[in-house]
């Protein structure tokens, strides 16, 4: 993690609830083109980042079928249908999933944060794009919509990035990023709701089992 980011810091930077929206696209060699598209929603807090899918109905139930076969049969773990809850301990990030179904905590150590799909950054955890790395791109002559955010943009051998960072609320509300040749697209959109919830769902984990990342790995 980088040097500076402490409990501190984070608290400089207000408490937000947002929706997300994942957005891919990628041309292949073969003139395939593959789209993927997903929604997260992402609560934050002082020392807290807890996430969790978005699942439309029937993915839901096709989620909680698979997981009671597979379960059955050996264990199983899909941190993409779990929540994910980032604590800041100290200067580190802690890492933990909570599978309410079954009242159990999963710890993932900082060795496996890869096979997750984590960085083990706590400032893209928090503000889900390092303020640092958004400050040293140059400013964007792009228009910005959006009182108090600015578009900031960087292209380097090929590839783009643009970021839309709202200064206030120290969050992107735009990250699109890319190559020049139109056969990687990625976009995220941000939207901070107009209010936070008071109820906050890693308060409520009391009587969960406590389990651990290498309990699911055959």
């Amino acid at each position: 993690m980088a040097a500076g980011y402490s409990q501190a810091a984070s608290v400089a930077a207000p408490p937000l609830d947002l929706t997300i929206q994942y957005y891919s696209k990628a041309v292949t060699a073969e003139g395939v083109t593959r789209e993927v598209r997903y929604q997260e929603t992402m609560l934050r807090r002082p020392g807290h980042v807890w996430v969790a899918r978005v699942l439309p109905p029937q993915a839901a139930a096709a989620a909680a079928h698979a997981g009671e076969h597979e379960r059955s049969v050996h264990k199983h773990f899909n941190p993409a249908q779990l929540p994910r809850h980032v604590q800041l301990a100290g200067d580190k990030p802690r890492l933990e999933y909570v599978d309410m179904a079954h009242k159990e905590v999963i710890a993932v150590p900082p060795g496996e944060y890869g096979n997750v799909d984590f960085d083990g950054s706590w400032p893209n955890a928090y503000y889900l794009f390092d303020p640092k790395l958004v400050m040293a791109m140059p400013l964007s002559s792009r228009a910005s919509t959006v009182a108090g955010a600015r578009w900031r943009e960087q292209v380097r051998n090929g590839s783009f990035r643009r970021v839309l960072w709202d200064e206030q609320r120290q969050i992107p509300l735009v990250i699109e990023s890319g190559d020049q040749a139109a056969t990687i697209f990625n976009r995220i959109e941000v939207q901070p709701q107009a209010s936070v919830t008071a109820t906050l769902p890693w308060q409520k984990l009391q009587g969960y089992a406590q389990r651990e990342y290498g309990d699911f790995l055959d």
